[in-house]
């Protein structure tokens, strides 16, 4: 009886939560539930940790640098469509880059800036494949806990993010991934084209930094909020799970810095030929784990 009332109280939680949920997204691809998306999740999980290690295990690595060439440059492509979006519907046209709100209405802008946000979350399934070519090529020590759970934990909260808030002072970091990896994804598709492109690039050793500077400032934009006297951001939970997302991947990339480089573990290469062999395919918009194995 016990059991049967707690359950019932979870549900019209549940149920009062998600009546304040955004109407204009719930019939769009994949944000009826989150249902769908977490089976997809957990069958990614599973295949990259699990299933694809043990089905690649007696069987020779596939050759995907072809695959991988197409691949990352379409992410860059996707990922500059994103940015001029996000730039249009918001953060070039009349946001303050402080307390902005998101905008509710049917007008043309809100609904770009809904429709980007919903971009956004599709693409990092896009992006699992990152992790499935680790797999298919047995790169599988490139597929660390950091990787997978970045993998995992950005399309599972940016489902909440489309449905209740797309839009406001809250998409400021995905604004900034789509910049990251308009970078990184062209670095990583230039490896995928061979040792002929290693002269142009030489910024290899900055692909780190640029990460860290990312967090810094997806930390100290939405930090400003805990300093503001008024601002009636509509849903509060989501600046304290930036916030705390920011911390978390700038202290992780700090430890990687740390080990990778400061200790000398894993110094750029690029100017030595043999390491081109080992480049294996690149990853988002927390990269520490994902470095290539040189």
């Amino acid at each position: 009886m016990e059991f049967f009332n707690i359950k019932s109280s979870a549900a019209l939680i549940f149920d009062e939560f998600f009546q304040n949920a955004d109407s204009r997204t719930e019939n769009w691809l994949l944000m009826s539930s989150p249902l769908p998306q977490t089976i997809i999740i957990a069958a990614y999980i599973y295949f990259v940790t699990s299933l694809g290690p043990r089905i690649m295990e007696n069987r020779k690595a596939f050759d995907l640098k072809g695959v991988l060439v197409v691949y990352n440059f379409g992410v860059v492509a996707l990922s500059l469509y994103m940015c001029y979006e996000f730039v249009m519907s918001g953060w070039g046209t009349g946001y303050s880059f402080r307390c902005d709100l998101v905008d509710y209405s049917d007008s043309p802008q809100a609904m770009r800036m809904a429709a980007t946000c919903w971009l956004f979350y599709f693409s990092k399934f896009i992006e699992m494949w990152d992790t499935i070519f680790f797999v298919l090529r047995k790169k599988n020590s490139q597929v660390t806990f950091l990787h997978v759970y970045h993998h995992s934990i950005m399309p599972f909260t940016w489902w909440f993010g489309v449905r209740f808030a797309a839009g406001g002072q809250g998409t400021f970091h995905a604004l900034l991934n789509c910049v990251v990896h308009v970078i990184m994804y062209t670095y990583y598709g230039l490896t995928a084209m061979g040792p002929n492109y290693q002269k142009y690039l030489w910024w290899k050793k900055y692909l780190t930094t640029i990460q860290l500077i990312q967090f810094v400032m997806v930390t100290s934009h939405i930090s400003q909020y805990f300093f503001m006297k008024d601002c009636p951001y509509q849903f509060p939970i989501f600046i304290y799970i930036i916030a705390l997302y920011g911390l978390i991947f700038l202290f992780l990339f700090l430890n990687f810095w740390y080990h990778a480089y400061t200790k000398g573990k894993r110094l750029p290469k690029v100017l030595q030929a043999q390491t081109w062999s080992h480049h294996t395919n690149g990853v988002m918009s927390g990269n520490a784990g994902h470095e290539k194995d040189e």
